[in-house]
């Protein structure tokens, strides 16, 4: 199946315990880079729409997105990922070839079986924050755009200035 298949946001099927052989999600960890208290601006990557995002693809723009702002700023930055991939993904596999009736069942029983996680995000959620200082603040936003690339669907940044009783 296509990751397209798995964009549109269903019904949430995360009953872990009740599910044999769910995947583990492939998130290596869910932040990046060095938290301190003080630092300038928070940049939140938001949907604009309603969709799954796999876990896969939320781990590519982490490590992009932390690559990008590492190489250039050093440790002087704090990533989150704020979407968690609670969603199990099913897929009812299908054989193609000779004779390949015999061997499947087709939509009798066409539950499927569990393939991967999902996040589901709905429209002006949050999905990755990011705390840069002032001077960092256009790599921020280039970081943003880099991981938004990784991702399905579209996103804005949004800036926030956190308050000066923080510095």
């Amino acid at each position: 199946m296509k990751a397209k298949n798995f964009r549109t946001i269903e019904r949430p099927y995360t009953r872990v315990k009740m599910i044999a052989g769910a995947p583990q999600p492939r998130i290596a960890k869910y932040d990046y880079g060095g938290w301190r208290e003080n630092y300038e601006y928070r940049l939140d990557l938001i949907a604009n729409s309603d969709c799954q995002i796999r876990d896969v693809a939320l781990e590519s723009a982490r490590v992009a997105a932390g690559k990008f702002l590492s190489s250039k700023i050093g440790n002087d930055f704090y990533l989150v990922i704020k979407a968690h991939p609670h969603h199990v993904l099913r897929e009812n596999k299908l054989i193609f070839g000779a004779h390949a009736d015999r061997l499947q069942e087709g939509m009798s029983r066409a539950f499927g079986r569990p393939v991967g996680r999902a996040a589901q995000v709905f429209a002006g959620k949050e999905v990755v924050s990011l705390y840069v200082d002032g001077k960092s603040l256009d790599l921020g936003r280039e970081a943003l755009r880099i991981a938004a690339s990784k991702l399905p669907k579209e996103y804005r940044v949004q800036i926030t200035k956190l308050a000066e009783a923080q510095a």
